[in-house]
Formats: structure tokens, C-alpha cells, sequence
């Protein structure tokens, strides 16, 4: 356990503009920095929630026009008031596809994935930066899901499970070999922890195991 004095809060260096850097340990060291796919971003921002926004603009849209054409509006013009209010809060839907929309392209830019010797940690944001670690200690699963556009353009998204808290990568390249050795990590910690490598016969009598630690 470190030593806890005056100097133990002490801020040694500034912040490097809210770069992954400012959260490092100490003798904390970055292995591998990603980020998503920004083909692969703009399409999924795009097509994704299109279908069900397109349809709710247009029967609006209809039901805004035929009030007009048949001059409905003109015989209460106190339905002009009515069809904003009701429709500003009916479009819904449009609204929170234009504002997914607006924050997964604007975002972009602060999106960062990046391993660790310690942890994963996942920096995104629009207007502020957040970070998210996950401590490989703490892994659960490592999955992957390959949709249409990822597919298109060999990329993944690869699924953290962890003790308390849950993350995505989205859109990676090479998620195959992310995901293999993501979970090579988490078996090998979890291996250390519950059966230690000093503890480890010369020959493992489990149940058809064959498991030796860290060797390839």
C-alpha cells in the first residue's frame, strides 16, 4: 500500500487537454490506441433509427398537410397553435435520431480506445471528455458482434463484461485478434488468481486440461 501524506494528492503534472495520459498510474504503460472505423460510425449514425424516423416525418407530414388542404386550419386558426405544440412533442422519434445523429459524428473525434499493462480504458464525449477502465482483474466475457457495415468493412464490435460495469468497442479493425487475446488476458488473470503459478504441479491432473499458464 502507498505511502498516504501531504505529497500522496499532489499534482506532479498538468492536464494534457484531457488526453488518456492525464489518468495513466504510476508506471502505467500503453500498449495498443484505436478508434472506431469513421466509415463504418457515419453509416451506423446514419442508417441506424432512419427507417422508423423517415416513416413517423411522413405520416406527420401527411396529417400536417391534409389539415391545411382541407382547410381546417383556416375555420380554428387556434389549430395553428395546437399542431405546434402537438407535433413539436409527436416528432419525437425525429428529434432523437437527428440528436444520435449529431452526437455520433461530432463525437468522433474524442473517441479512443486504449490497452494498458493494467486496463482497458475507453475515452469519449462530445462537449466534455469521459473515461471509462475496466482493470482486466475484472473481466467477465469478451465477445463480438459483426453487423452489416461491419462486415462490409472488416471491422467488430467487441462486448466487455465486467464485474460492475459493461463496454463496447465499437467498430474496430482486426476484431478477431483483439478478441482472442482480450481473452487470453482474461483467462490468464483469472487462472493466476484461483490457481497461482506457483501452486501448478509440473503435470495438471484436472478434467482434460492441459492449461500452463501464460505459454503460447
Amino acid at each position: 500500500m502507498p505511502k498516504i501524506d501531504e505529497n500522496y494528492f499532489k499534482v506532479e503534472n498538468p492536464m494534457k487537454q484531457n488526453a488518456v495520459e492525464d489518468i495513466l498510474e504510476k508506471d502505467e504503460k500503453i500498449l495498443q490506441r484505436l478508434k472506431p472505423n469513421a466509415k463504418v460510425i457515419r453509416l451506423e449514425a446514419i442508417f441506424k433509427g432512419m427507417p422508423l424516423a423517415l416513416l413517423w416525418f411522413s405520416i406527420d407530414a401527411i396529417f400536417i398537410v391534409t389539415m391545411f388542404t382541407t382547410g381546417a386550419v383556416e375555420e380554428a386558426p387556434w389549430m395553428i397553435a395546437f399542431m405546434v405544440g402537438f407535433f413539436a412533442l409527436h416528432l419525437l422519434p425525429v428529434w432523437l435520431y437527428i440528436a444520435n445523429l449529431i452526437k455520433n459524428l461530432a463525437g468522433y473525434k474524442n473517441i479512443e480506445y486504449v490497452f494498458t499493462d493494467k486496463r482497458i480504458i475507453i475515452r469519449s464525449g462530445l462537449v466534455g471528455i469521459d473515461f471509462k477502465s475496466i482493470y482486466y482483474t475484472s473481466l467477465e466475457s469478451v465477445n463480438l458482434k459483426v453487423g452489416l457495415f461491419d462486415r462490409l468493412f472488416k471491422v467488430g464490435d467487441i462486448y466487455l463484461k465486467a464485474n460492475t460495469q459493461t463496454a463496447v468497442l465499437e467498430d474496430i479493425e482486426n476484431p478477431y485478434v483483439y478478441l482472442s487475446k482480450l481473452q487470453k488476458i482474461a483467462l490468464d488473470i483469472k487462472s493466476d488468481i484461483y490457481y497461482p503459478n506457483d501452486l501448478r504441479p509440473s503435470e495438471n491432473h484436472g478434467y482434460q486440461t492441459e492449461y500452463k499458464g501464460g505459454e503460447e
